[in-house]
């Protein structure tokens, strides 16, 4: 299966433009999610980083001049879905007014806890907070002459770890209304158990893509309906009757599909109402992106919403990736899609790759063997991370471009938020 490309629109501008600046100028983002003790996104971090050259350098000013220059190029609204953004900022940076290129109402300025609080610093802060801005102190720890700046300050982020009786002490002291605590390293559900139970209002770090699994627990039965449905619809040949009864007999996953196909994101003309009408315009291709769509949202229906955007974001990086990484883009469209299954349905890889149609190698990828089929999912996981150490070491082991790849991640971050079934 050959992968579909979406006709250029609006939505890809951003992408396109960066293609055309020069090498020196390109950027790297990683996206962080931030969320509350329901599982909701509260907002993004966004890590930037410069070009390659720069790559053993994480200089917060290098990182700030990135940020800008991606506002610039990208837009705030599209690289955090419209959510708040949490962005590194020098102290400088504040002092001297440069952030006012930012949107004020999505942006929150996080400076090191570290900093010097001069009087400058704490009079710049005022200004900006009038303007709209919201304030963070990062990598917390208590000062008694952070006072001044916890007084103009929205949030405070730190490694919840750290998070001792004696500091624990000292933060009881602010007013949770007007501050709200933010746990760092949050990596498993134990983790957030206990930072939650902590005090701890919005967490940040890989907890939610590892879900407690029970290792005999098997696939939900309600949810095998949706298994053979994907099992149908990578046939070669397509099946289009029996994919066509299948999804009709799901209200829900139909509705879905149509919002879907009549989005924006493919182009159409024309209102697609039903199913053969889709695959005549859409062509055998895009529908089965579609469908893949419609029965992911419907698989991570009981789950926290980022599941489904990073599914998709994962989906489409991998299939644009494919090519340097010397894999088939349609296998890899899944490999992506399909990576977080476990956590939106609390079930081990080895139960749900049982029941998809794959081969024995891009199973194993999912199964989390460091194969060749694994590698653009490997490389984007240390992307996502901020780890761009490794994820550089990976892909020159092959002769590629890490600026190529983080120009696919900046437009698999556009892509995901048209495809969702929310935005259709």
């Amino acid at each position: 299966m050959s992968a579909y490309t979406p006709q250029t629109n609006r939505l890809e501008a951003g992408a396109e433009a960066a293609q055309q600046q020069p090498a020196a100028e390109l950027r790297y983002v990683a996206r962080q999610p931030i969320l509350d003790a329901a599982g909701h996104v509260h907002g993004y971090d966004l890590i930037f980083r410069n070009a390659p050259e720069c790559v053993f350098r994480r200089d917060v000013e290098m990182a700030m001049e990135t940020m800008l220059d991606n506002e610039v190029l990208f837009g705030l609204e599209r690289l955090s879905n419209g959510m708040p953004a949490f962005i590194a900022c020098t102290a400088e940076a504040l002092t001297d007014e440069l952030v006012l290129v930012l949107t004020s109402s999505m942006t929150v300025l996080t400076v090191s806890a570290n900093v010097e609080p001069t009087p400058r610093l704490v009079d710049a802060c005022r200004t900006l907070k009038a303007r709209g801005f919201r304030l963070a102190l990062d990598d917390f720890a208590w000062r008694e002459d952070l006072r001044p700046l916890l007084d103009r300050t929205d949030y405070v982020r730190m490694d919840f770890r750290k998070y001792n009786g004696a500091e624990r002490q000292r933060l009881e002291q602010l007013d949770p209304d007007t501050i709200m605590l933010v746990a760092q390293k949050v990596e498993t559900p134990e983790d957030f158990r206990q930072a939650r139970a902590m005090g701890f209002s919005l967490f940040q770090g890989d907890y939610f893509c590892h879900p407690t699994l029970l290792k005999k627990r098997k696939i939900p039965s309600n949810r095998m309906y949706h298994f053979e449905i994907v099992r149908e619809l990578y046939r070669d040949p397509l099946d289009v009757r029996k994919v066509g009864q299948l999804v009709r007999s799901d209200g829900a996953l139909m509705y879905r599909l149509l919002r879907l196909a009549n989005s924006p994101i493919y182009g159409l003309y024309q209102e697609v109402r039903s199913i053969e009408t889709a695959i005549r315009f859409l062509g055998e291709t895009a529908f089965r992106r579609i469908v893949s769509v419609a029965v992911l949202s419907e698989l991570n229906c009981d789950q926290p919403a980022e599941f489904l955007q990073m599914g998709l974001l994962r989906g489409r990086f991998c299939e644009l990736a494919a090519r340097t990484f010397g894999q088939d883009p349609a296998e890899q469209y899944l490999v992506g899609m399909f990576s977080l299954l476990p956590a939106m349905l609390s079930v081990p890889m080895e139960e749900i790759v049982a029941h998809l149609p794959f081969r024995t190698d891009i199973s194993l990828a999912l199964m989390g063997t460091a194969n060749p089929e694994r590698a653009p999912l490997a490389w984007l996981e240390f992307h996502e991370r901020g780890d761009w150490e490794s994820s550089d070491r990976l892909i020159s082991k092959l002769g590629g471009s890490p600026i190529k790849l983080a120009q696919t991640y900046e437009e698999a971050l556009i892509w995901a938020a048209a495809a969702s079934p929310g935005a259709a």
